[in-house]
């Protein structure tokens, strides 16, 4: 039995402002209209004796990734490990092993992959997978380990001979990266693994006992739910906080005596950089890559992306230029690698851009800001056939709603009403209220919001059909 393992989170930093907190790199859509979580869904799915895809994510982003599954349509048996916040790679893969040990036994294979990645060469994958599920059978841990094409001093590398892993190595700098290169000794370390439960939770006792033994406390005691083809195992934080903060390369394989390698060309990128996303576009003849609304006049070697509206260049070289609603990032590509500092100080400064896109996504819908100023904000909200917003108040804000279409079922304190096009009410701060899509079609209103403080964190629940807190 092989049990893909995809791993789902992070803040892709490098990749603001299009990834952010709330909506991180797996969520990004390529050219094609598949985000990255989607391609490595189907990607696992496609292999060999493939019925159950576990994925582990942040219990935020699961409706978000329920969402981005179901549009796809693969009829496979889904499986969720949810954890109230990122505790890094080594607690997401003992979580993963400790709970497919318990339902499938210690011989389970799992094959680790994270949800980021992108993979061109889909049958150079699957056999790649069927020689690392070979070596995984006879008590190995196995790695994919890609063949370089140029010196990359944002990968971290594999020295080996064969399949034996010689030594892992950090992410080094430009000067040792062309050396490992030539050598032709040193591949780079893919982040994807395959190995036994079993075998896995051995070596997570012997290396690191303490993150094996608080995220055991943590499965043994997480509230699992079951639904039509789909099982969730949500890890309690409480519990989760004591585990300690480490990567499976630096928990464990940096350390033990089984691993093994398969070198391996499979038209593997990490997406780690808008340098990466530019390469997936056609550069014209002054070295130009454009991915939507653009127009360039003297301009060379850039890179260009606006979705939203036109962005146009003069007389500029080496530059990327992404333009989101809310945010626009122009960057020198020799320093394209520090936008996460970019995102770093957004996050230390409080700024909701470093989490918040305008639209954000929620398991009801989406609402989208328009403006928002002194003591007002004014939002469209669309909520899907079925979806309700929690029962909840708000202490600081009153909040008035007008449908511009579909229909709207609202609590308003004691009140019920339905209302249509063109009808509106008129919510107080401090009263309970609720909008519901009963209807088949999307629900779109304005709500204007006025108070003195509008902050998303202003929301008292009392209901909510999705167990929000």
């Amino acid at each position: 039995m092989l049990i893909p393992v995809i791993l789902c989170g992070g803040a892709g930093s490098r990749l603001w402002p299009v990834s952010r907190e709330t909506h991180p790199k797996p969520f990004m859509h390529m050219a094609d209209g598949q985000s990255l979580l989607q391609k490595t869904f189907l990607r696992a799915a496609s292999l060999d004796g493939v019925h159950e895809i576990m994925t582990v994510t942040n219990r935020e982003l699961l409706f978000k990734t329920e969402d981005e599954y179901s549009s796809i349509l693969a009829e496979v048996q889904t499986t969720y490990v949810l954890e109230p916040f990122g505790r890094n790679t080594a607690a997401a893969v003992a979580a993963a092993c400790l709970q497919v040990q318990k339902t499938h036994g210690d011989d389970a294979l799992l094959l680790i992959l994270p949800a980021d990645h992108l993979i061109l060469d889909l049958p150079a994958f699957q056999a790649a997978v069927a020689t690392a599920g070979a070596m995984a059978r006879d008590g190995h841990i196995a790695t994919f380990g890609i063949r370089p094409d140029r010196p990359e001093t944002g990968f971290g590398y594999i020295e080996f001979e064969g399949n034996e892993v010689m030594r892992f190595v950090e992410k080094p700098d430009v000067e040792i990266a062309r050396h490992y290169v030539s050598s032709g000794r040193f591949l780079w370390n893919s982040g994807m693994f395959c190995f036994k439960a079993g075998v896995m939770l051995r070596e997570m006792d012997e290396h690191c006992p303490k993150i094996l033994g608080a995220t055991r406390a943590c499965v043994d005691s997480a509230r699992a739910s079951a639904g039509a083809n789909c099982q969730k195992l949500e890890l309690g934080a409480e519990g989760f906080a004591k585990v300690p903060d480490a990567s499976i390369d630096y928990a464990v394989m940096e350390l033990t005596r089984v691993a093994a390698v398969v070198p391996c060309e499979i038209g593997w990128s990490d997406i780690g950089s808008w340098s990466a996303i530019s390469d997936l576009t056609t550069a014209d003849f002054e070295g130009n890559r454009v991915s939507g609304q653009a127009i360039l006049h003297d301009t060379q070697n850039c890179y260009v992306q606006s979705s939203h509206r036109l962005v146009g260049t003069v007389g500029v070289q080496n530059l990327v230029v992404i333009d989101t609603p809310d945010a626009l990032l122009v960057a020198n590509r020799a320093s394209i690698q520090d936008v996460k500092h970019l995102y770093g100080m957004l996050k230390t400064q409080g700024h909701d851009a470093h989490k918040l896109h305008k639209t954000v996504h929620r398991p009801w819908g989406t609402y989208s800001v328009i403006e928002e100023g002194a003591q007002f904000k004014i939002k469209r909200i669309e909520v899907k056939p079925g979806g309700s917003l929690s029962l909840q108040m708000h202490h600081h804000r009153s909040e008035h709603w007008i449908v511009i279409s579909g229909e709207a079922t609202v609590v308003n304190g004691d009140v019920d009403l339905v209302l249509h096009s063109n009808q509106s009410t008129y919510i107080p701060a401090g009263n309970k209220h609720r909008l519901t899509n009963a209807g088949p079609v999307d629900l779109v209103l304005i709500e204007v919001q006025s108070g003195s403080y509008l902050g998303e964190d202003d929301i008292v629940r009392f209901e909510d059909i999705y167990g929000r807190a």
